[in-house]
């Protein structure tokens, strides 16, 4: 390798020396992200929103099929409405950024940069729910909220973020849950199937979940350091902020009854899950399906007579078939290797004279670094076959990296031990008692994660207390 691309490749620090250091340097060497002038804000360069929007559209696509529609709302909300659902702004009091003055004016009332939108679309929802006619309304919002971090760190943790939100009201109680379970389950769609990252569904303790909600579901995934982020989340309301907000409809026989919400929403965040699932030490590894480039054509001697028309003819034939670029600037091979590589694009086609005398290409994988010699004619067939298969490869291994950094613990000496020496999901069991759960956090710094769907019991007594327990709890760190 040469002195140049030896040190491209070492702007990174290795994940195995630092990996807070690491993530960072991804971030940055990506071009994925630059900082904002304020404190834990970002600008998303074009890279990064380019494989934001992948993402987005993929979600946006499904969230419309699902029946919604968008809206868009304003990003000031009046502090007299933030305060009438008590424990909602309880909630959110610490992380909200207030504007006290328009211009050289004070105003009469402070306004709350959105943290969240919940008391916008029920103020909404109470002008303009009246009768069963009116349910239900499922709208979704795209755009920007603002939560005042203390420590920050770019996608995981921003002062300012971009996600979606959807904010649904329904005639039942029923209504409400069947909407919660569905929108979990597209987004555990868009993210296992899109970016390859294995989740587990499943309820959040009365501890962890949203803010004035009835229940929270969750999809959770780990990182490669075994850390767990919290990736996607759906908040059954039940009547609670119906009734603060006075939210009625007439059913059929002509009585007054509260609607039943929902909220669930998705962020920029899972951009980190992105980056800390499935990058290595040579950068960033982008599964296919959200690829802003699938494949990077690389001219080998592109100096000499036809090459670079043959590189052309190529882009232009693939063009309908894949998102497929061409790099025709001045820089040397290895420079360009290293280059795309750091941006995770999943295939590089190599051509040079000789492979254009064989009528070939090199294809090389982004996920292993195979190589392997593909006859021009048969690129059409081989090139989507190959995208596919290191879009399962990159699942497969996610998932395989979870398994084995998934433990079970039957008490706390056993817990803390596993933690000490094998960071990751941990199944233990639960009786239920916050003072267990605030216990474990206090001794361990693991949080609870989720109530899985899938239960299974794996001791009879709490892994805290000894007491019977209730239910199987997964564990874990987090970001």
């Amino acid at each position: 390798m040469g002195k140049k691309n030896k040190q491209f490749v070492e702007k990174i620090t290795a994940m195995e020396d630092d990996f807070a250091q690491w993530y960072t340097d991804v971030v940055k060497q990506a071009e994925l992200v630059e900082y904002g002038l304020v404190r834990g804000t970002m600008i998303i360069k074009p890279y990064g929103f380019a494989i934001w929007e992948n993402v987005k559209n993929e979600l946006d696509r499904q969230i419309k099929e699902t029946g919604h529609s968008n809206v868009a709302f304003p990003v000031f909300i009046p502090e007299s409405l933030l305060q009438k659902e008590k424990d909602h702004v309880e909630g959110f009091a610490p992380e909200v950024a207030w504007i006290t003055h328009g211009g050289d004016e004070e105003l009469a009332e402070r306004l709350a940069f959105r943290p969240t939108s919940e008391v916008l679309f029920c103020d909404y929802y109470s002008k303009n729910i009246h009768s069963y006619r009116d349910l239900p309304k499922l709208y979704n919002q795209w755009g920007n909220v603002v939560r005042w971090e203390k420590t920050t760190r770019p996608f995981l943790r921003s002062s300012e973020f971009h996600w979606q939100e959807g904010h649904t009201a329904h005639a039942t109680d029923e209504d409400a849950a069947e909407e919660t379970d569905r929108m979990l389950g597209v987004y555990a769609d868009v993210v296992e199937n899109y970016l390859a990252i294995p989740v587990l569904r499943g309820r959040k303790t009365e501890k962890e979940k949203f803010a004035g909600a009835k229940y929270t579901l969750t999809i959770e995934a780990l990182m490669h350091d075994g850390k767990a982020l919290q990736s996607g989340t759906s908040h059954h309301f039940g009547s609670g902020f119906a009734e603060a907000f006075d939210i009625t409809y007439l059913d059929e026989n002509g009585d007054s009854q509260f609607v039943h919400q929902t909220s669930w929403g998705l962020s920029t965040r899972i951009m980190g899950a992105l980056i800390m699932v499935h990058g290595d030490n040579r950068g960033l590894v982008i599964p296919p399906r959200i690829a802003p480039t699938q494949a990077m054509i690389v001219p080998i001697a592109q100096h000499k007579e036809g090459v670079l028309d043959k590189a052309y003819d190529l882009r232009d034939r693939l063009n309908d078939l894949i998102r497929v670029d061409i790099d025709a600037s001045d820089k040397m091979p290895g420079w360009k290797f290293n280059e795309y590589e750091m941006k995770g694009i999943p295939v590089r086609i190599e051509m040079g004279p000789k492979d254009i005398e064989k009528e070939q290409v090199v294809l090389v994988r982004r996920d292993t670094g195979e190589k392997e010699f593909v006859a021009l004619n048969e690129l059409e067939e081989r090139l989507p076959a190959l995208l596919d298969e290191i879009q399962t490869n990159l699942y497969n291994k996610a998932l395989e990296h979870r398994n084995e950094k998934t433990t079970v613990a039957k008490d706390m000496d056993e817990f803390k031990q596993t933690l000490d020496q094998k960071t990751g999901f941990i199944k233990a069991m639960w009786c239920g008692d916050n003072e267990c759960e605030e216990k474990i956090k206090e001794e361990t710094t693991a949080t609870s994660r989720c109530i899985p769907f899938e239960q299974e019991s794996v001791s009879d007594t709490c892994v805290c207390c000894g007491k019977e327990a209730k239910e199987l709890v997964i564990w874990a760190k987090a970001y």
